[in-house]
C-alpha cells in the first residue's frame, strides 16, 4: 500500500498483517512493515503504538526520541524501540529506512536483552544476515506470497538472535555480557566442585559484590542461584536415568550434604528427590 503520511515520499510502501491465533500464542510476528523514504523535516511522535519497532537506516539520518533522552541514528545502523512507551523519530536531512513493527510472546524478552547489550541504536560489524532477513519479511508481502507464519517468526528470531550474539566492548555492556557467558560455561564445567562466590569473582576479576550484581543483571540469577540450578538439573537427570542412591547423587552434583541437597531440591521442585524419582518420565 502507498502511504499518505506527510513528508513521506510517494514511492514508499507499507503492509499490514493480522496474525493468526496460533501466531499470537506461539510466534514472533510482523504487524506492519515497509520501506519509507522520509523527506527533510519529517516528524513523528506517539504516546504508544502497541508493538516493537525494528528499523534499518539505508540512507540519511534519524533523531530518535525516547521518554527521557534522544539518540542520533545514521545510515548502516539499526534502531530497536519499545513502542508501548512514548517514542518518536524525525529527520532534518531525510532518510530511507526498512522497518517492521512486530510483537509476540517472547518479543519483550528479546527487546530487553538486546537493548541492555547494544542500546536502542547500534551498528553491527556485519549487518548482512539481519538486513537480508528483514528484506525477506518485506519480500513476502511485496510478492503477495502465502504467509508462512513459522517462517516469518524464524526471520524475526534470526535477526534478534544475531543481535544477541554480538557483544561489543562499550558503555552498554562494560564487557559484562561476555564475562557472564564465560562464567556460565565455567560453572557448567565445575559445578561438582566447591565453588565459592569469592573464587568465581576472582576469576572474573571483580569484587564479590560487583560480580554478584552484574552476573544477576546479565543472567537473571545470582551466581549461587545459577550454581544450585545447575546442580539440580544434573540431579534430575541422574534420578531419572541411573540407579544411584540419593546420597550418591547428592555428592555427585556438588552438594555438601544430603540434607542441603534435599532442601534445595524440594524448594526448586516442591517435592523430594525420592518423590521425583518415583514419578513417571517427564
Amino acid at each position: 500500500m502507498k502511504t499518505r503520511e506527510e513528508l513521506v515520499s510517494s514511492d514508499s510502501d507499507y503492509f499490514i498483517y493480522a496474525p493468526s491465533r496460533l501466531a499470537l500464542e506461539l510466534f514472533l510476528y510482523p504487524l506492519q512493515c515497509g520501506v519509507f523514504s522520509y523527506l527533510p523535516g519529517y516528524r513523528l511522535t506517539r504516546n504508544a503504538f502497541d508493538s516493537f519497532l525494528l528499523l534499518y537506516i539505508k540512507k540519511g539520518e534519524l533523531e530518535i526520541s525516547l521518554e527521557r533522552y534522544s539518540l542520533q541514528a545514521a545510515a548502516g545502523q539499526f534502531v530497536l524501540l519499545d513502542c508501548y512507551r512514548r517514542h518518536g523519530y524525525a529527520s532534518d536531512t531525510g532518510a530511507q529506512c526498512l522497518w517492521c513493527h512486530f510483537d509476540g510472546v517472547t518479543a519483550r524478552g528479546y527487546y530487553q536483552n538486546v537493548v541492555s547489550r547494544l542500546g536502542n541504536v547500534f551498528r553491527m560489524p556485519d549487518s548482512t544476515l539481519a538486513f537480508r532477513r528483514l528484506q525477506a519479511i518485506l519480500k513476502t508481502f511485496y510478492e503477495g506470497a502465502p504467509v508462512r507464519e513459522p517462517l516469518l517468526s524464524k526471520y524475526l528470531t534470526d535477526i534478534l538472535t544475531e543481535f544477541l550474539l554480538y557483544t561489543p566492548a562499550g558503555p552498554h555492556t562494560g564487557g559484562y555480557a561476555a564475562m557472564a557467558e564465560e562464567m556460565l560455561s565455567y560453572i557448567g564445567e565445575h559445578f561438582k566442585e566447591n565453588l565459592a562466590i569469592k573464587d568465581l569473582a576472582a576469576i572474573a576479576s571483580l569484587s564479590p559484590c560487583h560480580f554478584i550484581r552484574v552476573f544477576k543483571k546479565e543472567t537473571g540469577f545470582t551466581p549461587h542461584e545459577y550454581l544450585v540450578n545447575t546442580r539440580i538439573a544434573m540431579a534430575k537427570y541422574l534420578l531419572k536415568n541411573t540407579r544411584l542412591s540419593v546420597k550418591d547423587i547428592c555428592f555427585s552434583c556438588g552438594f555438601s550434604c544430603e540434607s542441603v541437597f534435599c532442601s534445595a531440591f524440594k524448594k526448586a521442585l516442591k517435592m523430594t528427590p525420592a518423590q521425583y524419582r518415583a514419578q513417571g518420565s517427564p
